[in-house]
């Protein structure tokens, strides 16, 4: 699965400020950024980013994914600048 393409999708169908997408197809890592996350627990923040790449996952064309997400106020207070 091509990096791009899962930006492209999610960008598609969801609010997201910045989304950050690195890995292959063995394992992708994620990190969105945006207020859609505000007053969500950490459950339904991955169930979102999942919701719109569940049919790729279940053609087992993502085999594994790392999730993190932050509202834009949680980005900005972690100074997270670095993508690791």
């Amino acid at each position: 699965m091509d990096n791009k393409k899962i930006i492209s999708i999610l960008n598609q169908k969801l609010n997201l400020e910045q989304i950050y997408v690195t890995g292959d197809n063995n394992h992708i890592k994620i990190i969105a950024i945006g207020d859609i996350f505000k007053g969500v627990n950490q459950v339904k923040r991955q169930q979102i980013i999942y919701k719109p790449l569940i049919d790729m996952i279940l053609e087992k064309k993502i085999h594994a994914l790392s999730i993190t997400t932050y509202t834009k106020e949680e980005w900005k207070k972690n100074n997270k600048n670095n993508i690791s």
